[in-house]
C-alpha cells in the first residue's frame, strides 16, 4: 500500500510539471491555477521553474520506489509535505489538501512498511 501511495504523490508531481512546464499560459493551465492571461504570460518562465522542481521530486520518488529505498522515499516525500506546507502558508490552504496530506499518509505508510 506505501508504495502505491508514494507513486500517487509522485504522478501528482508529474501532474504539476505538465501543468507549471508546458501548459501554464493555456486555459488549461490557467484555469487550474486561477490565473488572469496576462498574469500567465508574465509569470511563464517562473512557472516553468517551479515545474522543473516538481520533476526532481518525481525523479526522487521513483528512484525511490524503483530501488526499493525506503531512505529515499522518506527524504522526498518530507521535501513534498515542507513544499506543500509553505505552500499552504503562503499560496492557498488547498496546496495542504492536495500536496503535503497525500505525502504526508505516503510518508506514515513507508514508516509503517519499514
Amino acid at each position: 500500500m506505501a508504495g502505491i501511495v508514494v507513486g500517487v504523490v509522485a504522478a501528482l508531481h508529474l501532474y504539476f510539471l505538465v501543468l507549471e512546464m508546458f501548459l501554464w499560459n493555456t486555459p488549461t493551465g490557467r484555469a487550474a491555477f486561477g490565473l488572469e492571461p496576462e498574469f500567465a504570460a508574465q509569470t511563464t518562465v517562473l512557472a516553468a521553474n517551479q515545474g522543473l522542481y516538481n520533476g526532481f521530486l518525481v525523479a526522487g520518488l521513483v528512484w525511490g520506489l524503483v530501488a526499493d529505498r525506503q531512505d529515499v522515499q522518506l527524504f522526498f516525500l518530507a521535501c513534498v509535505i515542507v513544499a506543500g506546507a509553505y505552500g499552504a502558508v503562503t499560496v492557498s490552504r488547498k496546496i495542504l489538501v492536495v500536496q503535503a496530506l497525500p505525502a504526508v499518509v505516503g510518508f506514515v505508510l513507508v514508516l509503517l512498511a519499514g
